[in-house]
């Protein structure tokens, strides 16, 4: 019997081991060319920037990082250090919807004038509301400077940057139903033999040292008569 549970506990254990090597958040990041038309205070003006997003994971969330790799508009006046303030949405698809905002630092140099101008890392916190599998896109990028204000859409229908396998604080899952909770009528989720085994096992235990005790009790009791 001890062998048999032992087998059955180390059975369970690699198996523990295997859901939990499942569980990992699996990514998949691209670095996607997107092509930005931006209404300026002095006209329309048109780049194309490689972006990359990467999602790490924090407390409940994930912290994005959204970067750019090439700079994007430009001033017909010199931006001095400080002077431009970035923010931008990242666009949620697959099993959640919605945006995520990701803001960045004011330019830590000055921007010469009619230069493209280089966005900083923008950076932002998202919290899944369903579980499954979640992709992030670059969406509108808005560049605040000198008191004006230059928006800039993606006009090339860009894929994602970022896929990432999340998990719901709740459990929720993209069709709306809930992980992990008992099946209707109150009937628990069925076990595998593994579980069986271990569960037979912590019973016939208990059965055993209940077993122990009455015979140690039946014995005090004779010799209390005797």
């Amino acid at each position: 019997m001890y062998q048999k549970r032992t087998a059955a506990l180390a059975s369970a254990a690699a198996l523990a081991g295997s859901a939990v090597l499942l569980a990992a958040p699996a990514a998949r990041a691209d670095v996607v060319d997107v092509n930005y038309q931006c209404k300026t205070p002095i006209g329309d003006k048109s780049a194309v920037s490689p972006i990359d997003i990467k999602g790490v994971r924090s407390g409940s969330g994930y912290r994005l990082t959204m970067t750019f790799e090439k700079g994007v508009s430009s001033s017909p006046v010199e931006l001095g250090k400080g002077a431009m303030n970035p923010s931008a949405v990242i666009r949620l698809g697959g099993a959640d919807s919605g945006t995520v905002s990701v803001k960045g630092p004011s330019n830590p140099e000055a921007v010469p004038a009619n230069t493209p101008i280089k966005i900083t890392d923008l950076t932002g916190t998202y919290t899944p509301k369903k579980t499954g599998e979640v992709t992030f896109t670059a969406g509108v990028l808005t560049i605040e400077a000198l008191g004006t204000t230059t928006t800039c859409t993606p006009s090339n229908s860009p894929g994602p940057s970022l896929s990432l396998d999340v998990t719901a604080a709740g459990g929720d899952t993209a069709d709306g139903s809930s992980q992990g909770a008992a099946a209707d009528g109150g009937e628990l989720p069925r076990t595998g033999p593994e579980d069986s085994a271990i569960a037979l096992g912590t019973l016939g235990g208990t059965v055993l040292l209940a077993g122990t005790a009455g015979a140690l009790w039946l014995n005090r009791r004779h010799r209390a008569r005797g």
